[in-house]
């Protein structure tokens, strides 16, 4: 396959283009990426010499150059990972999510459809969206394939319309389309506006960590190298036209995650201080946050064979020590991004 890793150098696509760039069945593996504030291509240092990979700075918004990057490298397999994707960002500027999200989806489908034989033989076009789709659940239940829609933010509200479009194409010209939803990530080069990587800057600044409201929303956490792994078995053994749910079968409070956080710093890197809890600081909750999301991940067992093989506890505190260990890299990305601990 000549593979297309769009936002290749954001969290998830450089953690994905680093696991699959010596796969056998990739031939080409070409990182489509504007680099926005949250990509960087020093994440995908360890394969920027690699004789199948290609870097093409396009932005998803500008038709033409995206028709060019699919017509010349010849592609046949897409994995759309690019995103606007910070909840918070989504309520402050809601624009930047419809024109990258829904309008760069579009752009995408519209050059793949020019490119590929009729009937797209041989090809495949994979859409990674989120659980945040579906709403916000109570107390017991979990999100299925086939779930209702129910967005409650600009950022999800977005990734819903992608995510119809996406199949609207596979029904309508028949393009070969996949889904996949998936809970929220966590690992190696996470851009540090999201949780885990804010309350470990925060705890290593001292500074006051916030948590919205009481700190009891819910959120299913995955490891990041168990999603790029997902990712791969449905992109190779997925059925055309279908949607799978992927999760961690991990259930946590925003709290209790921070707490975990303070108290793996205070263990691992004492000399920060300690007593890392009484940082935390409760704040008024955000317009519009789900209270809780869980996946049904049943679907992608029964189907594929596939379950996350890292339990929350190693790979959280294998995330601890990676950004203990690379401050650097969180400096030179803040800076980047005009991003405060």
């Amino acid at each position: 396959m000549n593979l297309l890793v769009t936002g290749g150098a954001g969290f998830i696509g450089s953690n994905l283009i680093t696991q699959l760039i010596g796969r056998p069945e990739v031939a080409r593996l070409v990182n489509l990426d504007c680099l926005t504030y949250a990509g960087h291509l020093a994440n995908l240092d360890a394969v920027a010499a690699h004789p199948k990979y290609r870097f093409e700075r396009v932005d998803l918004r500008n038709q033409g150059e995206v028709l060019r990057v699919v017509r010349d490298h010849a592609i046949t397999h897409v994995l759309h990972l690019a995103a606007e994707s910070h909840v918070d960002r989504s309520i402050s500027g809601p624009g930047a999510f419809i024109q990258t999200n829904i309008v760069g989806t579009f752009h995408l489908l519209e050059a793949c459809r020019a490119v590929w034989p009729a009937g797209g033989a041989g090809c495949r076009f994979h859409h990674v969206s989120t659980d945040e789709v579906y709403g916000s659940l109570g107390p017991t239940g979990y999100f299925t394939e086939t779930t209702p829609y129910a967005p409650n933010s600009p950022y999800s509200a977005s990734k819903a319309a992608s995510d119809l479009l996406v199949r609207s194409y596979h029904h309508t010209y028949g393009l070969p389309a996949v889904i996949t939803n998936c809970s929220n990530n966590y690992g190696p080069f996470q851009f540090p506006e999201k949780l885990i990587p804010v309350v470990l800057q925060r705890v290593l600044a001292r500074a006051p960590i916030p948590v919205y409201g009481d700190g009891m929303n819910v959120r299913d956490w995955l490891y990041v190298a168990d999603h790029v792994d997902a990712l791969w078995t449905v992109l190779r053994g997925g059925r055309d036209g279908e949607t799978y749910n992927i999760g961690g079968h991990n259930e946590w409070a925003n709290l209790r995650i921070v707490e975990l956080i303070c108290d793996l710093v205070d263990q691992l890197a004492p000399e920060y201080g300690g007593d890392s809890r009484r940082l935390i600081t409760f704040v008024k909750d955000r317009p519009g946050h789900d209270r809780r999301y869980a996946i049904d991940a049943g679907k992608m067992e029964r189907e594929l064979g596939w379950r996350p093989a890292h339990t929350f506890e190693a790979g959280i505190r294998a995330t601890v020590l990676w950004y203990l260990a690379n401050q650097a890299w969180v400096a030179a990305v803040q800076a980047a991004g005009a991003v405060r601990p």
